[in-house]
């Protein structure tokens, strides 16, 4: 069995897609939801799934609490699916090449600390970029600078807001994460 643990500090549209995806799998399973953020949506989404949650403060973030939690779920991959505090050095030393995110911009493009959801897609769409989208990559000690594993692009000079180019995006964050996750743990990517 393959352990993924997912890390969300909102909403929890991209945690619910990865628990369908592989709720539907054989030899995978969605061991833990890790939060920051007692009030999140995502915590509601878990519940739904029968996975349980584990909410952190900043202080077990950075003290090594959190990396102990972390151990006890034996995670094969760690998936940051909305998380918006850095994440802890001791975690990704602890785990190399196996703590993912996704970013709802083509990095290095609206990349860095405050540029997550909205703030994003309004940056987009003020500069009247032609095109945005995903990236996903791996996580290393600073914001969204880690290697990227898969970039998809939507046009968006035909988007009227930037609610607009957050649909367009939300839609190829939910058909590629759940997939390159999966290629991850059988090592196709």
């Amino acid at each position: 069995m393959k352990n993924i643990i997912l890390f969300a500090s909102g909403g929890g549209s991209n945690a619910q897609r990865i628990m369908e995806y592989f709720g539907q799998r054989d030899g995978y399973r969605v061991r833990g939801l890790f939060t920051n953020n007692p009030n999140a949506g995502a915590i509601a989404v878990a519940d739904s799934h029968d996975v349980p949650s584990v909410i952190f403060t900043r202080e077990e973030l950075n003290d090594g609490t959190l990396l102990r939690e972390v151990k006890q779920y034996d995670p094969h991959i760690i998936v940051l699916a909305g998380f918006l505090w850095k994440f802890p050095a001791d975690i990704i030393k602890e785990y190399p090449h196996k703590v993912i995110n996704i970013h709802p911009a083509l990095l290095p493009n609206y990349g860095g600390k405050g540029m997550y959801g909205m703030n994003v897609h309004r940056a987009v769409h003020e500069n009247k970029d032609k095109e945005s989208g995903i990236t996903i990559h791996y996580v290393n000690e600073h914001y969204d600078e880690g290697n990227v594993i898969l970039q998809k692009a939507i046009a968006v000079e035909e988007c009227l807001s930037p609610e607009e180019v957050a649909l367009k995006v939300l839609s190829l964050e939910h058909e590629h994460f759940p997939e390159v996750i999966e290629q991850l743990l059988n090592k196709e990517v």
